[in-house]
């Protein structure tokens, strides 16, 4: 028996000198990787992009809730050299904000001061939403899934100018969406959901957001390298530290990108460092028998990371607010910025300081956590029957900007009977069917990766509705004959009225040579004619001025749209008293021609505007 407990106790005490011997087979990444390899794995893969894609990342990997990577990379300041370091350097946070709200949401939720299921205009002073067109009630927990039924609303919400910026409730009551789909049938991501959490918590709680979010996650875990509140110019030590933001230019070159500035906060405010998310992270993975500090009870927290909405089994959804990843193992993310791996206790944050990077958010994040099982049943549907074009539901349905969802729509088409190519804006990529109309990413662009699961809701045959990580898909509600043919009107209209005046003002100078005298029905064709003409150089400068700053107030662009009202009513004025003087004037067959061919241009114009909603 002695003999016995002695052997026990040194198998106990080698394993406690050794630890790693016996648990090698888990000490790695979830897809695989050897902690003592990391490192090594992360700098190959990042050498590939820092310096010629991006000028610098902080990237921290945690395991069983202890930091195993912290390391910068690049610069957060090109022009003075300065590095990029985790613990130190303030980057934006971007869309990693929103978790904050819904980690808030479920602190009240604990309390009893929030119903994750009851009708959010219970919380709201009265008549606060406007543009609702369903009467069933829109909850917190569709806030969370995104599914509220708005559509996007690009206006309002980003300033070049901290003198722009408005207090939550007024930015909220400016940029208002329309509610375009019935509330839990479509999910559309929304920073207008987002932030009108956010408000619902203000009034619960009679504070500020940022107030409430400094005193119970903030100081709680002692992030004190960041910052909601805005602008950050208010914090100088904030500003002390904050990198410089950046977009590739030529020959590996970084041009500085215009900073922005957000009165919708809680969408996408948090100014701080990587070390503090990590933070963040680890709060969310207690290691046993450690408690978060986020909450009171254990049970919130593991109610936080449930499923709480998923478009079909076995298919991936939202936790609460996060998005969830198919990996080796499950994981949490926003925006791959920070996932975590709860079943792995593993978390990954990248920052970098370049918006809409993807090589090191959406490749590094895939390449460390792994992709999930990509096992083929047998007997599976044809892909014929998802083949067609399809429209992201996180797009603008009211206004001009509806148009730019046309111009890259997702085209699916069958590659065999089990594979599928998609092709968006021309990112490329292939999908295989694993299950029923089941389709994970198999190769293609990093963009893709965010959404490596897709699932075709399909009835008698026909897709109806394709869910996504972040926006479903809907199919084109517009043939291809008819945008051909649109797209053949715009470019006729304004092709003819920006050049036809010069041909005018010739015939005009031929006439008057002439000693011609100018008929009454010339006269009203010029008046077409530059009417016309307005109208094209409305709409262009309309279109540069989107393209050169989409960060623009609903004011700025209300003379362009004042003016096409303008300009049209002058238009079919004009075609009017053109019609009723004609029959007075004689006029040369060519005359005729040419008269009728403004007047069609002009109601053909017209009549594209009012299609593509070019009046508001």
């Amino acid at each position: 028996m002695i003999k016995r407990i002695s052997i026990f106790l040194y198998i106990l005490l080698f394993s406690l000198c050794f630890p790693y011997t016996f648990s090698a087979a888990e000490n790695t990444t979830p897809s695989g990787i050897p902690i003592e390899e990391l490192e090594q794995f992360v700098d190959d893969y990042a050498e590939e992009y820092i310096g010629s894609t991006v000028a610098g990342a902080a990237i921290i990997a945690i395991k069983d809730n202890q930091i195993v990577l912290s390391k910068g990379y690049g610069y957060a300041d090109v022009e003075n050299q300065i590095p990029m370091d985790p613990d130190t350097t303030v980057l934006e946070w971007g869309s990693i904000t929103k978790l904050f709200v819904w980690v808030s949401a479920m602190q009240l939720a604990e309390q009893g001061e929030l119903d994750l299921e009851e009708d959010i205009r219970t919380y709201l002073p009265e008549d606060f939403l406007t543009k609702l067109n369903y009467d069933e009630p829109i909850t917190i927990l569709n806030l969370m899934h995104h599914n509220a039924g708005f559509e996007e609303y690009i206006f309002d919400l980003l300033f070049e100018s901290p003198e722009q910026l408005v207090d939550l409730e007024e930015s909220l009551k400016l940029a208002e969406p329309e509610q375009v789909y019935k509330p839990g049938e479509v999910v559309a991501y929304s920073n207008y959901s987002t932030s009108l959490a956010a408000y619902i918590i203000e009034e619960i709680t009679g504070q500020p957001f940022y107030e409430y979010v400094n005193e119970h996650i903030f100081d709680e875990l002692e992030m004190n390298h960041s910052t909601m509140h805005l602008p950050v110019e208010d914090n100088q030590e904030i500003t002390r530290h904050k990198g410089i933001g950046y977009f590739p230019g030529e020959n590996g070159d970084f041009i500085k990108s215009q900073p922005f500035y957000i009165s919708m906060y809680p969408s996408g405010g948090i100014n701080g460092t990587a070390a503090d998310l990590a933070k963040f992270a680890q709060a969310l993975m207690p290691s046993e028998p450690e408690k978060t500090s986020l909450f009171q009870e254990d049970q919130t927290l593991q109610e936080l990371l449930t499923t709480s909405y998923a478009p079909e089994e076995g298919v991936p959804g939202l936790a609460h607010g996060f998005w969830e990843y198919d990996g080796e193992y499950r994981g949490l993310t926003h925006s791959s910025n920070m996932q975590i791996v709860p079943e792995d206790n593993f978390a990954i944050i990248i920052l970098t300081n370049q918006a809409d990077e993807v090589d090191l958010l959406f490749g590094l994040t895939d390449e460390l956590v792994g992709r999930g099982d990509q096992t083929v049943q047998e007997n599976l549907p044809p892909a014929a029957e998802v083949e067609g074009s399809y429209l992201s539901a996180r797009r603008t349905s009211n206004g001009f900007m509806n148009l730019y969802a046309y111009l890259a729509p997702l085209n699916v088409k069958p590659m065999d009977n089990n594979e599928i190519e998609l092709d968006l804006a021309g990112f490329k990529a292939t999908y295989v069917q694993t299950s029923p109309y089941v389709y994970k990413l198999k190769s293609g662009d990093d963009v893709f990766i965010p959404s490596n699961v897709m699932y075709f809701h399909v009835n008698d045959g026909m897709a109806e509705q394709i869910s996504t990580a972040y926006a479903d898909y809907l199919p084109m509600d517009k043939s291809t004959p008819f945008l051909l043919i649109s797209l053949g009107v715009f470019i006729w209209c304004m092709v003819y009225f920006l050049i036809s005046p010069f041909v005018l003002m010739v015939l005009a100078f031929l006439r008057r040579r002439r000693k011609q005298k100018t008929a009454a029905v010339a006269k009203w064709n010029w008046l077409l004619m530059l009417s016309g003409t307005l109208l094209a150089v409305n709409i262009a400068a309309l279109v540069i001025r989107m393209l050169s700053n989409p960060m623009r107030t609903y004011s700025e662009l209300l003379p362009h749209f004042i003016g096409n009202y303008l300009f049209t009513v002058t238009s079919i004025i004009a075609v009017v008293m053109m019609i009723l003087v004609r029959k007075k004037a004689s006029l040369s067959k060519m005359q005729k021609t040419g008269y009728l061919l403004t007047g069609i241009s002009s109601i053909l114009f017209i009549i594209w505007l009012i299609i593509w909603q070019m009046y508001a």
